[in-house]
């Protein structure tokens, strides 16, 4: 198994980071290789410029402002993510690093005259993974349509190897946490990815 896990807080020590320790200690525990990409840490620049815009569907070149990271989702066949929920979406650094690197001959193919729309270009991976936090409550989070968990485990599903297993944990009304259900959370995650690996 070879596993990207991408994750981002902007501060260390957060509950998020210890989500994303306990999912890197199980991969690993599993034998998992694991590549992690801490986007905050790099400094990663999450906005897509008139120049890359203006060669996105010009492959490969399309490819060599995010090179590393093009050749990491490549490289994977289990990809993670582990973030806060914002705003019930992604927050503004991961949704960059999709923009920027999800391109063109590498997550999707570009429609042909034989097929009109987009297709798969990530099939060689296998297993999809969101574990994030989240402010609101399960019920608003529903309500408002949880655009974050859709964009991964739906959008970037489809582009996805068949059969896709897939797991997803979330920690809500985070900012009334308590070490009990923080606790209770990180069991939770565990669990989730004991499953998700077997």
């Amino acid at each position: 198994m070879r596993a990207l896990v991408v994750y981002c807080h902007p501060r260390a020590g957060s509950f998020t980071q210890a989500i994303c320790d306990l999912v890197v200690e199980k991969l690993e525990g599993n034998g998992a290789e694991v590549r992690l990409t801490d986007l905050y840490e790099r400094h990663f620049d999450p906005i897509l410029s008139a120049a890359e815009h203006e060669g996105y569907e010009i492959c490969p070149d399309n490819c060599a402002p995010v090179e590393q990271d093009v050749d990491d989702l490549r490289w994977c066949d289990t990809l993670i993510f582990v973030y806060p929920t914002w705003w019930y979406g992604l927050p503004a650094i991961l949704k960059g690093w999709l923009d920027r690197v999800f391109l063109p001959d590498v997550a999707f193919l570009m429609p042909t005259p034989d097929r009109k729309s987009i297709h798969p270009g990530l099939q060689h991976i296998n297993r999809l993974g969101v574990f994030t936090t989240c402010g609101a409550s399960w019920w608003l989070t529903t309500f408002i349509g949880a655009p974050g968990k859709r964009t991964i485990l739906r959008g970037i599903g489809v582009l996805c190897g068949k059969p896709l297993k897939k797991a997803f944990a979330a920690h809500y009304l985070m900012d009334s946490s308590t070490p009990t259900s923080r606790k209770r959370h990180l069991d939770r995650v565990a669990a989730k990815m004991d499953r998700f690996l077997t």
